[in-house]
């Protein structure tokens, strides 16, 4: 994969993903307790032999760059970079990135330098996955394409949240539709065997969605970005336009795969990870292993806890809790007498020594961490959130929608969102 190029789209502001989008890109959100969601494609890119890797990221980018800055260093002997290409203005073009093929564009005379790469990737930076690039690309130069879409199979009720697609028996695209509906939805029926599913599979789903993941022919890309500066989006504009002339196939990827776009994917992607005795996508694939910041933390530290079903991070200090059916990210402290269910903590980035605890409490402060006797259900809890002793986190009024900022959280779904270091006192029922 020497001649491959891969370009990861760092996303948009992330709206759908605040409050955890408030002071970070989307493609640097927790994941899993201790991975960030731009540790997948990455991770997904190495493991296919493809090493040179641009990153394009917009908004609040900081933690994103940090994070790539310390994790991803090869050696000096090989090619190999992951580099954050930040939107920027210029003489020639005073606007931030307008979607996903104006950002590449905006980036066509760096892509152009690299005359010996022959295929770029494109990929998506917030969806969780495993893929082996390499079959990817295989495919693309099997069939001569000048664009190779991946695509899932979905049935019906999937089937109207997706961009769908037709194709013909050699799999090349032929059209598009933006979720259809109605006839237009059953106009966009395909024989899925055609990309390898067995009868059965093809009867259960019988529309292909796109993923949002392409592989272009470097001059294919080039000149669909020169030749249609007005489009700004790969997927509603520039690949349907294509498909009258252009060669644009459809690669099956039959496996997991999650958009962890809104609250409520990203919430459930996470405690899906708990199920027992097989979660829908592992961590635990030695043979293409997911990578993130090495950052040396000391075992976790369980003091008398009641833990079912849940992940816990490193560095965590648990005492005499209950914790079911969640995540516990790095450095969480859990004092004793707390219940957590059905929840996600994010953990925090620092510790506080026990005598900076005990006298900030002895202060009437409320510590780093979750304090005695409070109970957290069906939340997410953003990292270095300081929960005080007797609260409850339960939404206990089964609210569905509410922003209380100046109160440190928000509910989205029904699910309570403890922003990023938000102090909750003593004693508060939300």
């Amino acid at each position: 994969m020497r001649n491959v190029l891969a370009i990861i789209l760092g996303g948009g502001a992330g709206t759908r993903l605040y409050p955890l989008t408030k002071v970070r890109a989307k493609p640097a959100v927790s994941l899993a307790g201790k991975y960030r969601l731009i540790d997948i494609p990455v991770s997904n890119c190495i493991n296919s032999d493809i090493t040179k890797i641009y990153v394009l990221t917009q908004f609040n980018s900081a933690s994103l760059n940090r994070h790539i800055t310390r994790t991803y260093n090869f050696s000096g002997f090989t090619e190999g970079f992951v580099e954050v290409l930040a939107a920027q203005q210029t003489l020639e073009n005073p606007n931030w990135f307008q979607g996903t093929a104006d950002a590449v564009r905006q980036y066509l005379w760096l892509l152009e330098s690299w005359e010996e790469i022959d295929e770029f990737v494109v990929l998506s930076g917030d969806q969780l996955y495993r893929m082996d690039y390499r079959l990817f690309v295989e495919r693309h130069r099997a069939t001569g394409a000048d664009i190779t879409l991946s695509v899932l199979p979905v049935d019906e009720r999937q089937a109207t949240s997706f961009g769908l697609m037709k194709i013909d028996e050699t799999g090349r695209v032929l059209s598009f539709s933006e979720k259809p509906k109605g006839d237009a939805l059953r106009d966009m029926q395909v024989d899925t065997q055609s990309l390898g599913l067995s009868a059965e599979e093809a009867r259960h789903k019988p529309y292909i969605a796109s993923m949002g993941i392409y592989v272009f022919r470097r001059a294919a890309l080039i000149k669909l970005l020169k030749e249609s500066a007005h489009r700004t989006d790969f997927g509603k504009e520039i690949i349907p336009d294509a498909t009258d002339s252009y060669n644009v196939q459809a690669y099956l990827f039959n496996d997991y795969w999650e958009d962890i776009g809104t609250i409520e994917a990203f919430y459930n992607a996470n405690l899906d990870l708990t199920r027992q005795p097989s979660p829908p996508f592992s961590f635990y694939d030695e043979k293409a292993p997911i990578y993130t910041r090495p950052r040396y933390l000391p075992p976790s530290k369980l003091l008398d806890c009641n833990i079912t079903e849940s992940i816990i991070g490193e560095g965590c200090i648990l005492k005499k809790c209950r914790v079911k059916h969640s995540v516990l990210g790095i450095r969480t402290r859990v004092e004793a007498g707390c219940v957590i269910e059905d929840s996600l903590l994010m953990g925090s980035d620092y510790y506080t020594s026990l005598v900076e605890r005990d006298g900030g409490l002895n202060d009437g402060k409320v510590a780093l961490g979750i304090g005695h006797n409070t109970t957290i259900r069906r939340a997410i809890v953003d990292k270095d959130a300081c929960i005080g002793r007797n609260v409850q986190i339960i939404n206990k009024d089964h609210v569905e929608e509410a922003d209380r900022e100046e109160a440190g959280f928000y509910i989205r779904s029904g699910i309570v969102i403890v922003l990023k270091k938000a102090v909750i006192p003593d004693g508060t029922i939300i």
